[in-house]
C-alpha cells in the first residue's frame, strides 16, 4: 500500500489448554499486535480430559486472523504450545480421534500396572517417571485403536502450518513424553519398546531452533514463511523470564501450574530438557495438576460467573477461617505424584461461608507452589511468576505469605509468546535480551513466620487425609 511504513515481526503462537493466543512480536521485544480464541475442553468419562483436534486448530486461525497487521511483515513464525497432549491424524491432515490432553489420567490404571523396571528406566534416561499425565501412555492408548500418524500439540500445528507436509516434534516438547533421551538426545528404543509404541508413528525430533518447515496454505499468511523456533509452554515462559542460568525459580500459573530451575546437566529426577540450541538446558520441574482449574472449580461451585469474582469474593475475607481445599480432581501432581488422591473440601463449620471456600482455593493453589520449592536443592530466594494467575494481587500476596520469599509477578501476560519470540529473532541474527528491560510487580511476605509454619501444617495434614482415602 503507498505511502504505508512496513515494520518486520515474528507471528508468536501460544497454543495453550485453554486458548490461543497470537502475538506480533518486533525485534526489540515490543508487541505490535493480539488475537486470541478460546478452546474447549470436554470430559467425557471421570478422569478423561479431551479436546477436539480440528477445533484447536481453528481457535489458532482465529488468534491469527485477530493479530495480523496490514503494516507488519512477518518474517518468522515462533510457536509456544501445551505439552503431553496428544493427537492422530491421517496423511491428509485429518485428525482420527480427540486431542487427549495432559491432565487426562485414562491410563493410570495401566500406569500402575507396569513393572517397575520400567518405572527406573523412564528415570535413568528422561528424568521423569510413569504417570498418566506424560503422553507415551496416551500414544500406546492411541494406537491400539487406531494406525495412524502421532504427535503432541507442537507436532500437530506445524503439520497443519506447513500444508500437512512436515512431522516434526520439538525436542523440549519430545523430552516431556517418557520416549525420548534427553542424554542421548533421540528417541530411545528401550523406551519404545517398554510402551509399545513404533517409531515409525512418531514425528523427526529437532532442537528448539532448527526451523520446523515453511507456512503453506494458511488463512491470512502468505506461503513461505519459516516457522523459526518451538518451545513447550513452561520452557518458553522460563525463557521469556529470562531463567537461562541455575539459581532462578519461575512459577506459571496456568489450568495447572509449572515450577522450574535451570540445572547445569541432567539429573535422574524431577528433570526436564527445557530447549536445546546448541546445547541443551536442563530443568529441575514440578507439575501442578490443578490450579487455575481448581479456581475455575470453586467459581463453578459457588454458582459464580468467573474466577475473577471467585477472586473477589475471596478478598472479602483475611482467611479461609480453617477450611481447606486440596484440588486432587486427577490426583496429585509433584511431589506427591499420587493418581488415587481424590480432591477434598475440609475444616467447615455453621460459621464458614462462601467467602471462606473461595480463598481456601486461592491457599491451595499458592501451597501447591510451596510443596514443589520445598523440595528444591538450592535455598529460593525470590520466585518469577507468570501466566494467567498473576493478575491477581491476593493470589500473588498469599504466595509470598505462603513461601516466605518475594515474589516477581510479570507484567506481560503473553510471556510464553515473547520467550518464543525471543528465541526466533536470536535464531533471525537480531540482538535480545528482552528481560533486562522487563517490569514487575513485587510482593513481600506481610505474614509472621509462625503464621507461616501454622498454615503449611495445616496444608500438609489435609493433604496426607487426601493421599490415604
Amino acid at each position: 500500500m503507498e505511502g504505508l511504513v512496513m515494520v518486520q515481526a515474528v507471528l508468536a503462537i501460544d497454543q495453550g489448554t485453554t486458548n490461543s493466543k497470537a502475538v506480533l512480536v518486533d525485534a526489540d521485544g515490543n508487541v505490535l499486535g493480539t488475537g486470541s480464541a478460546p478452546v474447549g475442553l470436554s470430559t467425557p468419562r471421570p478422569g478423561w480430559v479431551e479436546q477436539d483436534a480440528e477445533d484447536l486448530w481453528q481457535s489458532v486461525l482465529l488468534a491469527i486472523a485477530g493479530c495480523v497487521r496490514s503494516n507488519v511483515e512477518i518474517v518468522g513464525l515462533a510457536l509456544s504450545t501445551q505439552r503431553e497432549s496428544v493427537v492422530g491424524w491421517d496423511r491428509s491432515g485429518t485428525p482420527v480421534g480427540p486431542v487427549l490432553g495432559w491432565q487426562d489420567a485414562r491410563t493410570a490404571e495401566w500406569c500402575r500396572q507396569l513393572p517397575a523396571s520400567v518405572d527406573d528406566l523412564v528415570r535413568r534416561r528422561t528424568g521423569l517417571r510413569v504417570d498418566a499425565m506424560f503422553s507415551a501412555p496416551k500414544l500406546r492408548w492411541l494406537l491400539d485403536r487406531t494406525d495412524t500418524l502421532a504427535g503432541t500439540v507442537d507436532s500437530w500445528l506445524v503439520h497443519r502450518l506447513t500444508g500437512c507436509r512436515e512431522h516434526l516434534i520439538e525436542a523440549g516438547n519430545a523430552s516431556r513424553t517418557l520416549l525420548y533421551d534427553t542424554i542421548d538426545l533421540d528417541w530411545s528404543a528401550e523406551l519404545l519398546d517398554a510402551f509399545g509404541v513404533p517409531r515409525s508413528a512418531l514425528p523427526e525430533v529437532r532442537p528448539s531452533n532448527a526451523g520446523f518447515g515453511t507456512t503453506q496454505g494458511v488463512p491470512g499468511l502468505a506461503d513461505g514463511i519459516p516457522i523459526v523456533a518451538v518451545l513447550a509452554d513452561s520452557h518458553a515462559a522460563m525463557y521469556g523470564q529470562g531463567c537461562t542460568s541455575t539459581g532462578l525459580v519461575k512459577a506459571t500459573y496456568g489450568t495447572g501450574s509449572s515450577v522450574m530451575t535451570p540445572v547445569d546437566g541432567f539429573v535422574p529426577s524431577g528433570c526436564t530438557l527445557a530447549w536445546l540450541t546448541d546445547r541443551p538446558r536442563y530443568a529441575l520441574e514440578g507439575n501442578i495438576v490443578s490450579s487455575g482449574a481448581a479456581l475455575a472449580w470453586t467459581a463453578d461451585l459457588l454458582g459464580l460467573p468467573a474466577v475473577g469474582a471467585l477472586i473477589e469474593l475471596a478478598a472479602t475475607v483475611p482467611a479461609a477461617d480453617g477450611v481447606t481445599l486440596v484440588p486432587a480432581f486427577s490426583g496429585l501432581g509433584a511431589p506427591h505424584w499420587n493418581r488415587d488422591a481424590r480432591a477434598t473440601l475440609t475444616g467447615m463449620s455453621s460459621s464458614t461461608t462462601r467467602a471462606h471456600v473461595a480463598r481456601a482455593a486461592v491457599d491451595a493453589v499458592a501451597h501447591q507452589i510451596c510443596d514443589i520449592t520445598d523440595t528444591l536443592p538450592d535455598p529460593l530466594t525470590t520466585l518469577r511468576a507468570d501466566g494467567g494467575g498473576t493478575v491477581s494481587t491476593l493470589l500473588m500476596q498469599t504466595q509470598a505469605d505462603l513461601l516466605g520469599h518475594p515474589v516477581e509477578a510479570a507484567d506481560l501476560p503473553q510471556i510464553s509468546a515473547l520467550g518464543a519470540a525471543e528465541l526466533a529473532w536470536t535464531t533471525l541474527g537480531a540482538p535480545t535480551n528482552w528481560p533486562a528491560g522487563r517490569t514487575y510487580r513485587t510482593f513481600t511476605p506481610a505474614i509472621t513466620p509462625a503464621a507461616r509454619a501454622h498454615a503449611r501444617t495445616h496444608w500438609s495434614t489435609a493433604v496426607a487425609t487426601t493421599r490415604a482415602t
